[in-house]
């Protein structure tokens, strides 16, 4: 499968290709907006790998026009700005993903194969597992058209597991995921999220969609009710 990688910081560039390259993908790089607009339309891809701040043309710009033209090519958004409104930016322009800097390499490896899976189609709503749906634009979740109140750790820890479409996430990969990889607290710091989680969004409707999967991490599950 071939994946385009738009980001300027040339030796991140270097890396993640090598390293997308070794999990078995054919890899297009370049480091500017508007090369990488071009390249966007001109070839088929997979997926997309797209920086924020580029040099040219920026990554919501690029989204943007992409988008507007009918590319459904799906596309992971990168970047080193912080706040959850970068998030809703992105996802309101058409963006399937978003991952900040510095992330860990294998959580962006998965993310990748995820959407070229997917493969092109309508970027949705929001993300479905059974009666549970997370909608990361406007940062609201509901189990059967019910609301439910997550904490801003909570509903990162949830979209992490909701994304991986039932494959099962290992404890290293959310704590760099939700936590971002220099945190330095307690690994355990994970199951006591998944506690909070299954309290809200399971137990009050006699359900287990959240599973431990021993010795290996958590998955969610599709479950109605």
């Amino acid at each position: 499968m071939r994946v385009l990688l738009v980001e300027d910081e040339e030796r991140l560039a270097a890396a993640v290709a090598k390293g997308l390259r070794a999990e078995g993908f054919d890899v297009d790089v370049c480091h500017d907006g508007d090369d990488g607009l071009w390249r966007a339309q001109e070839g088929t891809f997979a997926a997309i790998v797209l920086d924020v701040l580029l040099p040219g043309r920026n990554g919501y710009s690029i989204c943007r026009e992409l988008r507007a033209g009918g590319d459904r090519t799906p596309i992971l958004m990168l970047t080193a700005k912080g706040g959850e409104y970068d998030e809703v930016e992105a996802f309101e322009l058409g963006a399937d993903d978003f991952l900040r800097k510095p992330f860990s390499f294998p959580v962006l490896a998965a993310r990748v194969r995820s959407l070229a899976r997917r493969g092109p189609g309508r970027h949705p709503d929001g993300l479905v597992a059974g009666s549970l749906v997370l909608d990361p634009a406007t940062r609201v979740c509901t189990r059967g058209g019910d609301r439910i109140d997550l904490t801003a750790r909570e509903f990162g820890l949830l979209e992490a597991l909701m994304r991986r479409d039932g494959a099962v996430a290992t404890k290293a990969e959310l704590l760099d995921e939700v936590w971002g990889i220099d945190f330095v607290g307690d690994p355990n710091v994970v199951e006591v999220y998944v506690g909070y989680l299954r309290r809200k969004l399971d137990r009050p409707f006699g359900l287990a969609s959240l599973e431990t999967v021993r010795g290996v991490g958590y998955r969610v599950v599709a479950v109605d009710g």
